[in-house]
């Protein structure tokens, strides 16, 4: 992308005596519903678009309009981003693996669909959730944003990488200027792949450690990454990527462990790499004979084995990012919205 960057501390246009409005795709989700609340007390009005009705429900109990639609459906993007001064656009598949094509219909289509329209709507800034897997399992220590980037063959990653590439023709320094952002594992109250879901294994007894808990986990609070996002809006850093994390070195087996004591449970038990592969795909094939999803695939693997922090030394010199939010605070945040002390 060609780098734009506007004056320290410019704020986003809005028209006089009017609160800016902030689109968000994904609004009922995780990361959605957060900023939908940040961006609120900030002052500014917030509209949502979102696949599921119950989502979208979500949205609409804490006051939010939201529309209920697919990112590439044409009508119900337009009306999401019609007089908008930002999309944020965090729809996607978020899964270890699955169908290339579903994946590539939202994940590549669907941010291209949803950038476009927001151009031709006239929206000045449009900010792209990516992820630090767009690196890949296997990546230089303290990675940066110029890469490498690597697919690896799974489609979670390689539809990020090309998510961005939509993305990039498309920027117009002065009148459509993208942020895109590649966040790492990002927890909170909510979160499902690094708080509701394995919480509700460890209370089953069905959580286990993949090679002893040794990879890294590159937790960022869902608050320290909202902060980076305003953080690069005010700064008008457009027309870059940027990595947003803790800026932490935590193990999984760190993290897990202070999650597991949060729901009474500890001492977990660990497999191999290759024999945790090999047990949840037999877990895999004896789900779908029975029509059922299955707890463990063993796309999961690599994601809890990855080996070094990424670097965010960028996000640090060009907008000040410091996250606020440390682990001790996060893990009793999780404390109170899993009821526990």
């Amino acid at each position: 992308m060609t780098p734009s960057r506007s004056p320290k501390g410019k704020r986003m246009p809005a028209a006089r005596g009017v609160a800016p409005l902030m689109a968000i795709t994904g609004a009922g989700g995780f990361i959605g519903l957060r900023m939908a609340e940040r961006a609120r007390e900030r002052g500014m009005r917030v509209r949502g678009l979102d696949l599921g009705a119950e989502a979208a429900r979500r949205a609409e109990a804490l006051g939010f309009e939201t529309i209920v639609g697919d990112v590439n459906d044409a009508d119900a993007v337009h009306r999401l981003c019609v007089g908008a001064s930002v999309v944020f656009h965090t729809a996607a598949i978020v899964d270890e693996g699955g169908d290339w094509a579903k994946f590539r219909r939202v994940n590549v289509d669907g941010t291209r669909h949803v950038a476009s329209v927001a151009r031709e709507a006239g929206v000045p800034r449009f900010i792209h959730l990516s992820s630090v897997m767009v690196y890949g399992f296997e990546y230089p220590r303290f990675v940066s944003e110029e890469g490498p980037l690597r697919g690896e063959g799974n489609p979670y990653c390689q539809t990020k990488i090309e998510s961005e590439e939509a993305l990039r023709p498309l920027h117009r320094p002065g009148s459509f200027e993208t942020i895109v952002i590649r966040p790492g594992d990002v927890y909170g109250p909510g979160s499902v792949p690094w708080v509701v879901r394995p919480a509700e294994l460890m209370k089953r007894g069905l959580f286990v450690l993949i090679g002893g808990g040794r990879g890294i986990m590159n937790h960022v609070h869902v608050d320290n990454l909202i902060d980076g996002i305003f953080a690069a809006l005010d700064r008008g850093a457009t027309g870059e990527a940027f990595n947003l994390t803790d800026g932490a070195e935590t193990t999984f087996r760190e993290y897990f462990t202070r999650l597991g004591a949060l729901v009474g449970r500890k001492g977990f038990p660990s497999l191999p790499k290759p024999l945790a592969i090999a047990a949840f795909a037999a877990m895999a094939r004896g789900a779908r004979a029975f029509g059922r999803k299955s707890l463990a695939e063993p796309s999961a693997v690599p994601f809890v084995t990855r080996p070094h922090p990424y670097s965010i030394e960028k996000a640090r010199s060009w907008l000040g990012y410091e996250p606020k939010v440390s682990l001790d605070d996060g893990m009793r945040q999780l404390a109170a919205s899993l009821g526990t002390r």
